[in-house]
Formats: C-alpha cells, sequence, structure tokens
C-alpha cells in the first residue's frame, strides 16, 4: 500500500483542484470590484452566477463605450446612426454614458445598423460614426446605400458592381438596353436572390440568357433605395445646376452639386454614368443615346424631397437634363 508522501494524485482530481482554485480567485477579484468584503464562509456558487453575468454585462459596455470615445479622435464617418427604440433583456448599461437603462420594457433604443444601445436622451448625442454590421442587415434591396457600402467595406453597393460587369461583358450591343424591360418575374427572383445571397448570387448568362432581366434589377436597385443616388440634401443644386444655360457656369455648378453627395453615393454615381457613356458609344448597336439613358434613369436616380406632387411633376424635364449633362460631360465632371 503506497505512502501518502508517495501518493500522487490522478490528472482529473488535479484539474478539478486547480480549476476550483481559479473559480476562487476570479470570485475574490469580482467580490474586490463591487466592494463586497467577504468573511471566512464564501457565498454558494449559486450566489456568484447572477454577479458574474453582471460583471460581464458592465464590461462589455465599458469597452463599447471606450471604442465610442477613440473614434472621437479620428476622422468621423457621415452615417447616422438608425436608433428605434428596444426591449432588452437582462441587465444593460447606455454605450453612451455607461449608466444603467433602467425599467422592464423599452429601456433605451438600439441602432439597426450597427447594434450600439444608449439611453433615449443619450441618443442625439452620440457621434454620426455609425460603422454598420452585416449581422443587422436583413435585405440589399431596400437597404440605405451608405449603410450597405460601409458594412461591407466597399466602394459601391455589390447589386451596382455586379450587375454593370455582366451587362457590359455581353450586352452593350443589346437593342434597346435599358429601355427594354425584362420579365418581372425573372427581376423579381433576382432580386430576392440578391438578398438571400449576397455577392453569391449568379446572375450570369447560364442563369438568366435575357440581359434585359439584370438591367431591370439594377434599375429596380436604384428606385427601391431609400435615399435615392442623387440625395435629397443634393437635389434642389443639382435642378439649379440644370437651369443654368452658360456651359462653363453650369459644368462648375454641377462640381458643386457633386461635393454635396455623400462619398458612397457620389462614388456609385461616378461608376454608374461611366457606364452609361459606354453605353452610348455603342448608340449604333443598341439605339440608346444620352438622352433616351437620361430619360429612364432621371426618376431613377433622384427624386423631389419634398411630397408636393406638381413639384415633382415640373422637375421631371431637369432630372432627364441633369443625367444628360452628366453623361456627356462625365471626363469632366468626375
Amino acid at each position: 500500500m503506497p505512502s501518502r508522501e508517495s501518493y500522487k494524485a490522478p490528472k482529473e482530481e488535479t484539474s478539478l483542484v486547480q480549476k476550483a482554485k481559479r473559480e476562487s480567485s476570479q470570485e475574490d477579484i469580482l467580490a474586490a470590484a463591487l466592494g463586497m468584503r467577504m468573511g471566512p464562509q464564501k457565498p454558494p456558487a449559486t450566489f456568484w452566477q447572477p454577479l458574474k453575468l453582471l460583471a460581464y454585462s458592465q464590461l462589455t459596455s465599458l469597452v463599447r463605450r471606450a471604442t465610442l470615445r477613440e473614434s472621437e479622435r479620428t476622422p468621423r464617418s457621415e452615417k447616422v446612426h438608425n436608433f428605434k427604440v428596444h426591449t432588452f433583456r437582462g441587465p444593460h448599461w447606455c454605450e453612451h454614458c455607461a449608466s444603467f437603462m433602467w425599467g422592464l420594457m423599452a429601456q433605451g433604443v438600439k441602432c439597426s445598423d450597427c447594434g450600439v444601445n444608449v439611453h433615449k436622451q443619450c441618443s442625439p448625442l452620440v457621434p454620426n460614426d455609425c460603422k454598420p454590421d452585416l449581422r443587422h442587415i436583413r435585405k440589399i434591396y431596400s437597404c440605405d446605400l451608405t449603410t450597405l457600402v460601409r458594412a461591407c467595406n466597399t466602394a459601391r453597393p455589390m447589386v451596382v458592381d455586379m450587375c454593370i460587369r455582366e451587362i457590359e461583358s455581353r450586352g452593350l450591343k443589346s437593342e434597346g438596353l435599358y429601355r427594354v424591360s425584362g420579365f418581372s418575374d425573372s427581376v423579381e427572383e433576382v432580386k430576392m436572390a440578391f438578398d438571400k445571397d449576397g455577392e453569391k448570387t449568379d446572375i450570369s448568362v447560364d442563369a438568366y440568357e435575357d440581359i434585359n432581366i439584370i438591367t431591370g434589377a439594377l434599375k429596380l436597385y436604384l428606385r427601391d433605395l431609400p435615399v435615392p443616388v442623387i440625395s435629397y440634401d443634393a437635389y434642389p443644386r443639382f435642378i439649379e445646376a440644370a437651369k443654368l444655360s452658360d456651359p462653363e457656369k453650369k459644368r462648375e455648378a454641377f462640381r458643386e452639386a457633386l461635393a454635396l453627395l455623400p462619398p458612397p453615393h457620389c462614388e456609385t454615381l461616378k461608376y454608374l454614368v461611366a457606364h452609361l457613356k459606354r453605353v452610348t458609344q455603342n448608340e449604333k448597336f443598341n439605339l440608346m443615346n444620352a438622352e433616351n439613358l437620361a430619360i429612364i434613369f432621371g426618376p431613377t436616380l433622384m427624386r423631389a424631397p419634398d411630397n408636393d406632387a406638381m413639384a415633382a411633376l415640373n422637375d421631371i424635364r431637369y432630372q432627364r437634363q441633369v443625367v444628360e449633362v452628366l453623361i456627356k460631360n462625365e471626363d469632366r465632371l468626375f
């Protein structure tokens, strides 16, 4: 029979002892952090579980708050948070002021694009530095352009890039390009595929032989944007620029209007207009010139910022002129 001195505990027993020591040490640290004085008789394990959850939540909140503070030292992206009233499960702290979010329901607001949680009264104070997360984006179509671009970390929306590449690879000489509509059910199918599969969507000739389906999907994406490519803020400046008669003053006014666009919108417009310019260079095959394309893309790329039907109706001809000027002066304006 082995003596006590020569006895060696099994590995399982040793690991259990070490685990117990680690947990005991963690509990001592947690107690010190919470300002608790522990006697020789420590509380049972069930006492510590909610406190550990509480401490973890507080630590997460402080880390997110520190990230917000750090972002203030760097150039801010111009992406506003999309806050919505939210009911949180379990304890939560405001990621702006680090105070507890009291209540059982609707304790605060949550950004549906990046997931940051703050008090409702703190939301106006949060910097416009939203960094969207793809996990919070449910669909591609109807998603804000800037939100999608920042979430995917791309220069332009994937739908624009993929559709234009496909069109230019096999459709530039197709008669009536962008004027002829594709089968509506197939266009809707492409939309649902992008919403489900994103950049993995197959829009090749094997999947959709008719190029008009791809052009229809691109036009539908641009129409579905909550903020048009030519944003509401810049809209009046583009309309005023289109009314000018002097060519040089008109181009300068267009440059000033383009400078008002958010960077993702400007980059998307630049890429799209360059593509439309290449379409016009194949006019003898596709019969589509700058004026024809402007009639199609005018109301697609820009919409009046208010709901005044008469004002929107009066602006239709200027919307067409805006797109026509952009296409014809693509090399000078961008």
